[in-house]
């Protein structure tokens, strides 16, 4: 065989593997209201086709099937996609969880009520019927409704929004999440972090959070800390710029945090 060849072999083989550990060997299924929904391993999720190229061109530095790992979603959970913004995470979720699970796309009522068009983009994919184990709530977010319980609760790049607008809103908001979980459930927090005891400036101002702070907010409401990856941690980045700073936009420090509420 030629050497070329040999190489682009061993590369498809090591590819595949990957994609079939990274959620305990999740195979693909078909036929979930739409004929298109399936469940996917997450490296196959990322690569599918109906997710937007500019998704895609920012896996890079997002990290998308190193933090689902961390995170532990896999096929038939219902996972709350709290502030989804453009739908980013939305459509990998969809695929992932499958036709068994539910992705609910939670838009704080507030924020439509100052922007209306805010719940626009995740209403759209949800319509699509390739993702149609996706609905989009549009629900206050202190005090969210949805359907039933849920596995996980995952916020990204979020957390210092909320917090920004006091520590007592912060407080409510993780009470809230609290609440839509199921015993056991899991709440992933990711956001952009600031210097160690800079206090809440930094949420305002910079856009960023003293990691800290999430940690110490979110136990009082409840949850138990379970563990931290390091995956999106950035020892470069000074923490003294805004995030939309050209110099760091994109490449920020951010802290990934794993909590759950106790089974009992």
């Amino acid at each position: 065989m030629p050497r070329k060849k040999a190489l682009l072999l061993a590369a498809f083989s090591v590819v595949f593997a990957g994609s079939l550990s990274f959620d305990g060997m999740a195979v693909a299924q078909h036929s979930l209201k739409g004929s298109q929904v399936r469940t996917l391993p997450i490296a196959a999720a990322l690569a599918d086709r109906d997710r937007p190229d500019a998704d895609r061109s920012r896996d890079a530095t997002r990290k998308p099937a190193q933090l689902l790992a961390f995170a532990g979603l896999g096929p038939g959970m219902k996972i709350a996609d709290l502030m989804p913004g453009q739908g980013y995470f939305t459509r990998i979720f969809s695929n992932v969880v499958g036709k068994t699970g539910h992705v609910y796309a939670v838009v704080p009522a507030e924020r439509v009520a100052r922007k209306p068009d805010a719940a626009d983009a995740v209403k759209a994919i949800a319509a699509d019927p390739s993702f149609a184990n996706v609905s989009e709530v549009t629900t206050p977010l202190g005090s969210p409704v949805l359907p039933g319980q849920v596995d996980m609760a995952w916020t990204s790049q979020n957390y210092h929004d909320v917090y920004g607008q006091s520590p007592d809103a912060a407080l409510a908001f993780d009470k809230a999440v609290f609440g839509i979980l199921r015993p056991g459930g899991t709440f992933i927090v990711i956001d952009h972090v600031a210097i160690a005891g800079s206090g809440s400036a930094p949420t305002t101002t910079l856009h960023r959070i003293d990691p800290a702070l999430i940690r110490d907010q979110v136990t009082k409401a409840g949850f138990v800390f379970e563990s931290e990856s390091s995956v999106l941690r950035n020892p470069s980045d000074p923490h003294t710029a805004t995030v939309f700073d050209p110099s760091i936009r994109g490449r920020t420090d951010q802290v990934v945090f794993k909590f759950r509420k106790p089974a009992r």
